[in-house]
């Protein structure tokens, strides 16, 4: 429940026992953030439907869009092989193949075009360091890398058994894949990649084949899974905040004070150049399919309050397809599991609510926010040009917390953008467990 009381100033400065601990720490020169923050949806096909889910994606994109969405990230679409599969979406038989049990590549097109109509992007899930053991390219002598008796072998320092290892020493390998990567650019009019362990595929690769699709699409968008420096220097604009969910996770189980996730994410920021920035989150099909946010973060109120601390901290927010509805189990993404949509709507809605305040905000959050915790309370305030504000409390514990107001909104006429309310800040204010607040003045 979110509570506008106002309190004495006097009676609550006695009751404040935790001092304030800046984080002064610079994260970079608010003259270097990148012109477009996205909002990213990561679309599992395999949660909308059991069959024509491209389809059935786009009967939802209403709903994506009203979650404040600009790019839709669909999960590995193309055809997937079945040697020694094990079900992976990320074990591609034919690079230039839409899924059957997707659908067809005219289903795509509806898809992205239908998004256009709304506003919004679509993103390919690009895997380039592997194929499935079926993919004709297997066929191609050297497109593959090999052991010593010449038998293609999978991916070195993993497990990925279900896959074969392509070898990027091969020029007639590397033109196929930059080709296969501009197809879905030319043919179905797709806005970019979320490309698959990016640090697995060589440097010069990545330089000529990001630099061919700029070519035909100047304003593509280029998102990768990784966290090395070399990425940004090779042509993309977004990398994962990779050290941030654990962080995170760790705050809210307990295990650390919430100052830690303002130190990751100054870790994470300080190496991102000029143009350049971080996609955050709080889980991915990765670790959705080992827990749900809501096994991370203590139930759908920590959940929700870990969702808040992630997104209004800047980056990229991601949304994962199951996470507006606070879904409690893992969801292996190897499987179908059709989500019921309308299960908690109330859930959804608080979504809803949380990305409007996200979005109606872009023009405050144009400086470097300074970082605050109280205790276990987590502040960040963002303050413009012109003076206007935004502040955001966040409680990380499943414990109530007294704490005091940042300066900012302290005792000053505010908009609370999660009931739309016109009140009074307080100096200092009781919190419930994982409650959290957005104040705009």
């Amino acid at each position: 429940m979110r509570l506008n009381i106002l309190m004495l100033t006097a009676l609550i400065m006695g009751a404040v026992s935790c001092t304030e601990k800046p984080d002064d720490k610079p994260v970079r020169d608010p003259n270097e953030k990148p012109d477009a923050s996205y909002v990213f949806y990561e679309a599992n096909p395999r949660v909308f439907a059991t069959s024509n889910q491209l389809n059935a994606i786009t009967a939802r994109l209403q709903n994506i869009k009203d979650l404040g969405v600009d790019v839709i990230w669909l999960m590995p679409i193309c055809e997937q092989g079945k040697e020694k599969a094990i079900g992976s979406p990320y074990c591609i038989k034919d690079f230039k193949k839409v899924h059957p049990q997707y659908g067809t590549l005219e289903d795509l097109k509806n898809l992205v075009n239908s998004a256009h109509s709304l506003g919004m992007k679509v993103i390919l899930d690009w895997i380039a360091n592997h194929t499935s053991w079926d993919n004709p390219w297997t066929k191609n002598k050297g497109w593959h890398s090999t052991d010593a008796s010449g038998n293609i072998i999978s991916p070195p320092g993993f497990n990925w058994t279900d896959v074969a290892d392509l070898n990027f020493g091969n020029a007639e390998m590397r033109a196929a894949m930059k080709d296969a990567m501009a197809y879905w650019v030319t043919e179905a009019g797709v806005d970019g990649f979320r490309c698959d362990y990016a640090e697995g595929v060589p440097q010069d690769f990545w330089t000529d084949a990001l630099a061919h699709l700029r070519s035909i699409k100047p304003e593509i968008i280029l998102l990768a899974e990784g966290d090395k420096s070399w990425i940004y220097e090779v042509g993309f604009d977004i990398m994962y905040a990779w050290s941030f969910p654990n962080a995170l996770e760790k705050v809210f189980k307990g295990n650390s004070g919430a100052a830690s996730i303002f130190d990751a994410f100054n870790n994470d920021m300080s190496n991102v150049p000029k143009g350049k920035t971080r996609m955050r989150y709080i889980i991915n099909h990765d670790t959705a399919s080992e827990k749900s946010p809501l096994a991370l973060y203590g139930g759908e109120r920590g959940a929700m309050a870990a969702f808040v601390m992630a997104t209004m901290l800047e980056g990229c927010p991601l949304i994962y397809s199951s996470q507006e509805i606070g879904y409690s189990k893992s969801l292996s993404f190897f499987n179908n599991n059709v989500m019921k949509w309308d299960s908690n709507k109330s859930y959804t809605d608080e979504y809803i609510k949380v990305m409007k305040a996200y979005n109606s905000t872009r023009d405050v959050r144009v400086s470097d926010p300074v970082l605050a915790n109280t205790g276990n309370v987590a502040k960040m305030t963002y303050t413009n040009s012109i003076g206007e504000s935004l502040v955001v409390m966040v409680n990380t514990k499943n414990e109530k917390a007294t704490v005091k107001v940042p300066l900012a909104v302290a005792g000053k006429e505010v908009t609370d953008l999660m009931t739309g309310e016109t009140v009074v800040a307080a100096t200092a204010i009781d919190m419930e467990p994982y409650q959290y607040f957005i104040y705009r003045k």
